[in-house]
């Protein structure tokens, strides 16, 4: 699971998880079927479809050092029916 970084949690991300659809930002090398495969066995569902697009970058300064904010690629994956993602422990 080094390629998924974490779950997105936005209101926008909220209101898709009643359609069965989860976001996860992941590493920017990932592929489309690496992170499907990745996602099918370890959380064990069957997914539907994905969608993917890279974030645009933010400057940041801290100082007199400019930079910019880490890059991610952010992925939208549709679960097929019957299937979910447990996003928090029911501990």
């Amino acid at each position: 699971m080094d390629k998924i970084e974490y779950p997105i949690l936005t209101e926008k991300t909220i209101r898709l998880l009643e359609k069965n659809q989860y976001s996860f930002d992941v590493n920017i090398e990932s592929s489309k079927t690496e992170i499907k495969k990745w996602i099918e066995l370890f959380f064990n569902v069957k997914i539907a479809n994905i969608n993917s697009h890279k974030l645009p970058r933010k400057k940041k300064r801290i100082g007199a050092i400019k930079g910019y904010t880490v890059y991610y690629k952010r992925i939208i994956i549709k679960l097929k029916s019957g299937y979910s993602i447990p996003l928090f422990s029911s501990k």
